[in-house]
Order: structure tokens, then C-alpha cells, then sequence
């Protein structure tokens, strides 16, 4: 099959650093290339892939400080696209819905994963307005603000089976916060747990522009205390040793999370998880096997010795089973396949049987 993968512009593929969408972009196109497909990838030009690279920007625009607006950036990546989309079986799209007007004459050969919150009262009519255009959910939860738009599956995430090792005996002594540094995030909540536990808090975020004041304001001055360390972005490389000697990953995030990548992160390293029950995290997390989940703030406190007890073998077990890159692939291509030939795909659970049909929902759009 000959399929386009179309990345965001703001960070290369694979990002530096922090970026979500970008990784799992990554991680998805190795793997179809793997399993044998013709894949080519639009993305700044620094990125790496074993895919065909068709560079649209030279770097990553997050990188370039001559970028002021990135909306032309990414216009002109999509004439790109539009000039070459005859080339291609399935066009994929991975940047919200900038390509639905200019590529809907060809619906059925698009795909698009929706990678951010979608309960923003904007985008119902948008979604409604284009019900041809098949969608990608990354949860259940995510589609629940969007119950009649044409969503074709839900398909989680993964990772490579070998991109972490796990750590089975940990020593570092410490709780992990990794990800970027937002409200939403929770880590004035992380913070809190730590301390009331009397356990050392390790915070690996990125801080954006937008959250530098939140930062400023409110989480560095919890710096001053005791048993908090900030240590800022880290590479995928550091991650497996900052995941891997933690005790417990804390992810006491405030919002609608469409798919924690963290919690899978964690978990490729054996490293048990205590969440909120916010947005995806049921779906994600099995309760009481690779991590707790709790309702709030005195919940956690009195769940986080639970936590540190879980069978870190089973952690990453649940992982292999339920999260690898391979898994994610085939399910994108069954649903390629079913677009193509316009009947309902199969998609694999995680013991790689046909069924789960929970994770998809797809039914034949009209016809193009």
C-alpha cells in the first residue's frame, strides 16, 4: 500500500524533546514501513525517517525564530500534498482539519488521527459540516463531546517494544512528573502528593511560552521546599532511566486528556502510574495492575502506598499486550484497507485476534 503520512510542522519527526503528536507519528510510520508498505512522510526537513522524506519547512518551525506564523507553512505543505495525493492509496492526516475543504473530493482516501481535546464548542458544527471526512480517535473519551461525527475507529497509540527497557528492582527513591508544565497538568498536585507521602519529587517538563507565567507564579516558588527537584525537557534516551528508577509515575492531570503518552511510557519501563480519573486514563490504565486510579486529591494520598506495590513485571506485561507500535500499525492498516474498500474494518485487540470492537466504530461513509 502506498501511504502519505502528514506530520505537524512544529517539530521534527522524531522531536528533539517534548512533542506527542510528532513521536507518535515516528513511531507509526517506522512501523509501516517495517510491515512492508510504500510509506512517504511530509514533515520539516530535519526529520529523520526510513520513509520517503518530503521536506516542507527546512526545520522544525518551533526551532526557526524567523517563523512568526505558521499557518503559511503549513498552507503551502498542503498544496504539496494536493499535488502528489494521485501518488498515493491513503493520504493520512495528523494536523487537526487545516486539509478538510481542499481534500474532500477525495474523502475516502483520507484518514485523520485527532490528537488534541476535542471538547471546544467550535468544532461540532466544523465536524458536522464535513461528516464525509473520516476520523481517527486516540480514546473513547475523546469522541464524547462529539457523539454524531463521522468517527471510523479508535485506535490507541503504542510504542516499540525496544524503545525502553524495563526496571524491575528501581533505586532512584523518587516519584516522576514528566510531560509540560500547564494547570491542566497538574503539577502544584504532584507536588502536594510527594510531600504529603515524604517522598522526593522528580519534575522532567517542558515549560512553553504560554505557561511561563503559570511557572513563574505558581510552581517555582514550590521549588523552594524540600524533596522537589526541577530537572526540565529531557530525550527519549533520559527517559528510560528517569521512568525507569522512579517508584511511581504521578499524572494528577485537571482535563480532558485524549491519550496519556506518559502513562505508556511509564508503563514500557515497569514504572506504576497513580492518575486522576480524567478523560482517557480508564481506558489507558488498568486499575489496580499497572497503576491506581483516584478521584482527587485525598484519594491519592491514601492510594500512592497501593501504587508502590504493583508487580512491576505486569506493568510492562500490560504494555507489550496492549500498547506496541506494531499493534498500532496493523489497526491502521485494517482501516485503511476497510476505507479503501468502504466496508467496516477489523481491528486487533491485544492479543492479536480480530475483535475489540469497542475500538472501532466505523461505518461507510457516502460514497465520493
Amino acid at each position: 500500500m502506498k501511504i502519505a503520512q502528514i506530520a505537524p510542522l512544529i517539530e521534527s519527526v522524531p522531536p528533539r524533546l517534548y512533542g506527542g503528536t510528532e513521536r507518535v507519528v515516528f513511531y507509526l510510520t517506522e512501523e509501516l514501513v517495517k510491515l512492508g508498505h510504500d510509506v512517504t512522510l511530509f514533515a520539516s526537513g530535519d526529520s529523520l525517517t526510513s520513509a520517503n522524506l518530503v521536506p516542507c519547512v527546512p526545520v522544525a518551525l518551533r526551532l526557526d525564530k524567523q517563523v512568526h506564523d505558521t499557518i503559511p507553512y503549513y498552507m503551502l505543505m498542503l498544496d504539496r500534498v494536493r499535488q502528489q495525493a494521485h501518488k498515493f492509496d491513503i493520504l493520512h492526516f495528523h494536523i487537526d482539519f487545516f486539509h478538510f475543504p481542499l481534500f474532500r473530493s477525495i474523502a475516502r482516501r483520507t484518514v485523520t488521527t485527532l490528537h488534541g481535546r476535542q471538547d471546544l464548542p467550535d468544532l461540532p458544527p466544523f465536524y458536522r459540516a464535513f461528516d464525509d471526512m473520516p476520523l481517527v480517535s486516540i480514546s473513547d473519551a475523546q469522541r464524547l463531546p462529539l457523539p454524531k461525527v463521522n468517527f471510523a475507529a479508535t485506535i490507541f497509540h503504542g510504542l516499540p517494544l525496544q524503545l525502553h527497557r524495563p526496571t524491575f528492582d528501581p533505586r532512584g527513591g523518587y516519584l516522576a512528573f514528566l510531560g509540560r508544565i500547564s494547570p491542566e497538568k497538574g503539577p502544584e498536585q504532584a507536588i502536594q502528593i510527594a510531600r504529603t507521602l515524604g517522598i522526593p519529587l522528580k519534575i522532567a517538563a517542558k515549560v512553553d511560552k504560554v505557561d511561563e507565567g503559570y511557572f513563574r507564579e505558581c510552581v517555582a516558588p514550590l521549588l523552594n521546599g524540600p524533596g522537589v527537584e526541577f530537572i526540565g525537557e529531557i530525550d527519549e534516551r533520559q527517559k528510560t532511566q528517569f521512568l525507569g528508577e522512579a517508584l511511581a509515575l504521578l499524572f494528577p492531570i485537571d482535563w480532558p486528556e485524549p491519550f496519556g503518552l506518559t502513562v505508556i511510557e511509564a508503563m514500557a519501563c515497569g514504572t506504576p502510574v497513580l492518575a486522576f480519573r480524567r478523560g482517557s486514563v480508564p481506558e489507558i490504565i488498568d486499575d489496580g495492575v499497572t497503576g491506581v486510579i483516584v478521584d482527587g486529591m485525598e484519594q491519592a494520598a491514601a492510594a500512592l502506598p497501593r501504587v508502590l506495590v504493583l508487580d512491576r513485571r505486569a506493568v510492562r506485561r500490560r504494555f507489550e499486550e496492549r500498547f506496541s507500535a506494531t499493534l498500532m500499525a496493523k489497526n491502521y492498516v485494517s482501516l485503511y484497507r476497510s476505507l479503501l474498500m468502504n466496508v467496516p474494518a477489523v481491528v486487533l485487540d491485544e492479543k492479536g485476534d480480530a475483535g475489540a470492537p469497542r475500538r472501532l466504530k466505523y461505518s461507510p461513509g457516502p460514497a465520493n
